[in-house]
């Protein structure tokens, strides 16, 4: 009797001691993306897609992404843990539902630079209440710098999790940097984790006067408490548009401190729960 049941026992442990071992991804993650308009978010998406294939790999977690919007419904979306909006929004009504209810029943999402655009009359308009002022807070967009170019990004939590080993203050790839209809701070579901530092004014080089900020508050990094999500209005390289050869002149993810916020961020929102 006592054999059988530390034979039992051993087996247990073994199976245990496998599955550790047998590097089964921790969780899933989906970036959804269009990459189609504006070569700045296309070169942000295709360094985007690079590394978090490479992240995964080294933090054992699955990274799969796709073009196809018509993927974002109920059973697609139940096989990931988190979902990443690349560059665009779902347009159609049945995507967007299905995201609304991703996200109330506990999903997770981060979201890059283009993904909160919105603006009345544009291609993408602010028709989505609950997307752009209940979830993400911010509205529609009101302005930006020009061109794009690094700033000093300011901690504002340092005990949130996704600031953890990040220093005060760092410098940021460049980007253009996005100014917002509604005052975040008079939020108090949002919390604000990074916003541009004072000392980053003048903020752009023109050519036009209102491309360059040189004063006020604005916020790069956010979560709305009320889910499980983070924004960050980094996504925007630098693109040789004068001469036309559409290079990129800066990249985003080459900032060993910017690359450990979005891996910070990924990792406390894949691994935190919020039951809803």
């Amino acid at each position: 009797m006592k054999k059988c049941y530390f034979l039992l026992i051993f087996n247990v442990l073994f199976l245990f001691s496998y599955a550790e071992s047998s590097g089964q991804a921790k969780f899933k993650v989906i970036g959804f993306y269009t990459a189609k308009h504006d070569q700045a978010h296309i070169s942000f998406v295709h360094e985007a897609n690079k590394w978090f294939s490479k992240a995964a790999q080294e933090n054992n977690f699955t990274y799969d992404s796709t073009n196809n919007w018509s993927n974002l419904n109920t059973p697609f979306l139940s096989n990931y843990q988190v979902v990443l909006f690349l560059d665009t929004r779902p347009e159609d009504p049945a995507q967007r539902e299905a995201f609304k209810k991703y996200m109330d029943h506990g999903g997770a999402w981060i979201g890059f630079h283009f993904s909160a655009f919105a603006l009345t009359p544009s291609d993408y308009p602010q028709n989505w209440d609950w997307y752009h002022n209940e979830f993400l807070g911010s509205g529609q967009y009101a302005s930006n710098t020009w061109r794009p170019t690094s700033a000093v990004l300011k901690v504002e939590d340092r005990k949130h999790p996704a600031m953890k080993g990040l220093p005060t203050t760092f410098r940021s790839s460049p980007c253009e940097w996005y100014r917002w209809e509604n005052d975040l701070t008079k939020n108090r579901n949002i919390k604000i984790l990074l916003s541009i530092d004072p000392s980053s004014f003048p903020l752009g080089t023109g050519p036009k006067p209102h491309e360059i900020w040189h004063s006020g508050y604005y916020p790069v990094v956010w979560t709305n408490t009320t889910y499980r999500m983070m924004y960050f209005n980094l996504g925007h390289n630098d693109i040789d548009y004068e001469n036309k050869t559409n290079k990129a002149l800066s990249f985003t993810f080459n900032n060993p401190v910017q690359d450990k916020l979005i891996l910070n961020s990924l990792l406390w929102l894949a691994n935190t729960k919020k039951d809803r």
